[in-house]
């Protein structure tokens, strides 16, 4: 095996010329994405404090609210990212046999990841 092989074989994703794994799709977006979970890390806090101190449920419910959204919104863009990034990776792929198995994994795999944020 060379060097691409043993990145594919290791990781199941396609590596660059030198051998190393390619950036993920939020690559180039996470420091916003880290900056967004750790917002949401802080309300989740703040929802335990609340707990905690007695705070009426109501404003609770709306704090929990509040987060499921802020999670939802970076779950939308991880799927846009894997979208625009591994899909159409695995759609540029030369070899047409690896191409049509490439992009079926890739989308599967999105699909699936809709489908567990579905639920």
């Amino acid at each position: 095996m060379n060097a691409i092989e043993d990145v594919v074989a290791a990781t199941g994703r396609p590596a660059s010329e030198d051998g190393t794994p390619p950036e993920h799709g939020y690559t180039g977006n996470k420091d916003a994405y880290l900056r967004r979970l750790k917002r949401i890390e802080g309300q989740v806090r703040g929802i335990a404090r609340m707990v905690d101190e007695d705070k009426y449920c109501i404003d609770i419910l709306t704090q929990v609210a509040a987060v499921t959204k802020a999670l939802h919104a970076v779950s939308l863009g991880l799927v846009e990212e894997h979208i625009g990034h591994c899909v159409v990776g695995a759609a540029s792929e030369p070899d047409p046999d690896v191409r049509a198995e490439a992009i079926d994994a890739k989308v599967k795999e999105a699909a699936d990841a809709i489908g567990r944020l579905l639920r």
